[in-house]
């Protein structure tokens, strides 16, 4: 099962493993299922800072007071074409689980249709919640704050949260087209990653205190995180910040920091998801045009190009396959809070 440097283990026990840290924390049932769901996803598709790392993530924020174990989420039709769930202050997953029917319902009766969720904590990856959204044949885009941890292009003080974009596009075949990614340089459980490795971080990720480049992870997570791109980067993680704080009435990433207050949980806000349905615009014709899109993909790949998230499927096959390779340091780390 294990060789010096790792555990293997199939998705079925990274799951088992998941249910009984979650529960013996005191996480409530649905949560458990909900939560779990996601860090066999990251997991599944070789995301290691998305996996079962999250577990410490997930524990830590609920030692802190700072996520609420049980609370349930409330649904609130807010017209035909928009949705708000309302999470109580617990995780996100949850939330999004009882929103996303609304979600889908809507785009489909009425061509285009937004999600709001509101009030909860934040702590993985956005491309589970957008494949969800993608297979039902709609395409999706959604965006989140998170804590002030990233400086602004020319700045040197955290502003903005790592504030990733998700994108989805259903295509024929197993896999949609899906692209997530930090207008940070770099997730930052990328640079914790690091940091627990004693790994020095590529130049441009971050800067210390006095905001000079620096290759120390740990440096690097006291001071600032950088965005990509400079100002472009900048710029769209200036939109995340707006479109999904105050357009949906919650928290920018300053106020999520402020929250914390020094707690070190994971970042307390909302979410905007928003799904088109192709038939609105297209009617009949909406198989075709779908298929038309394919050309593009097809030159992309055509010259030697990836796409975005095709190591993520090549990951989910092999693990599918052959189950998941965990450091073992970090499983016996996670088996510690079992104790």
């Amino acid at each position: 099962m294990t060789d010096t440097d790792t555990v293997t283990l199939t998705l079925d026990e990274v799951a088992a493993l998941s249910r009984a840290v979650l529960t013996r924390h005191g996480l409530a049932p649905d949560h458990v299922e909900a939560v779990t769901e996601t860090i066999v996803a990251g997991e599944r598709d070789e995301c290691a800072a998305h996996g079962v790392y999250r577990l410490l993530v997930c524990i830590n924020t609920l030692k802190t007071g700072k996520v609420s174990p049980d609370a349930q989420p409330v649904v609130d039709d807010v017209a035909p074409a928009l949705v708000r769930v309302d999470a109580g202050g617990a995780f996100a997953q949850l939330a999004f689980k009882r929103g996303v029917p609304h979600l889908i319902t809507k785009a489909k009766a009425s061509g285009i249709a937004a999600l709001a969720l509101n009030n909860c904590v934040h702590f993985a990856a956005l491309w589970p919640e957008i494949e969800t959204v993608v297979a039902e044949g709609l395409v999706a885009l959604a965006v989140t704050p998170s804590h002030a941890w990233v400086a602004p292009a020319g700045g040197r003080k955290p502003l903005f949260g790592t504030n990733p974009i998700a994108f989805g596009w259903p295509r024929p075949g197993p896999f949609p087209y899906v692209f997530d990614f930090a207008t940070s340089a770099v997730a930052r459980g990328e640079i914790e990653l690091h940091r627990r490795a004693g790994k020095p971080i590529p130049e441009g990720w971050g800067v210390d205190g006095d905001g000079q480049p620096t290759t120390d992870a740990a440096t690097a997570l006291a001071g600032a995180m950088l965005t990509f791109g400079g100002h472009k980067g900048s710029a769209l993680s200036t939109m995340v910040e707006l479109i999904a704080g105050p357009l949906i009435g919650d928290m920018t990433s300053a106020e999520s920091l402020a929250f914390d207050d020094g707690a070190g949980s994971s970042p307390y806000g909302g979410e905007l998801i928003v799904a088109i349905d192709p038939a609105g615009f297209l009617g009949a014709a909406a198989a075709d045009h779908i298929a038309r899109a394919e050309a593009v993909f097809d030159g992309i790949t055509g010259q030697g190009a990836r796409l975005p998230s095709q190591r993520r499927y090549e990951g989910r096959v092999r693990s599918l396959a052959s189950g998941v390779h965990i450091p073992r340091a970090l499983y016996d780390d996670i088996r510690a809070l079992l104790d």
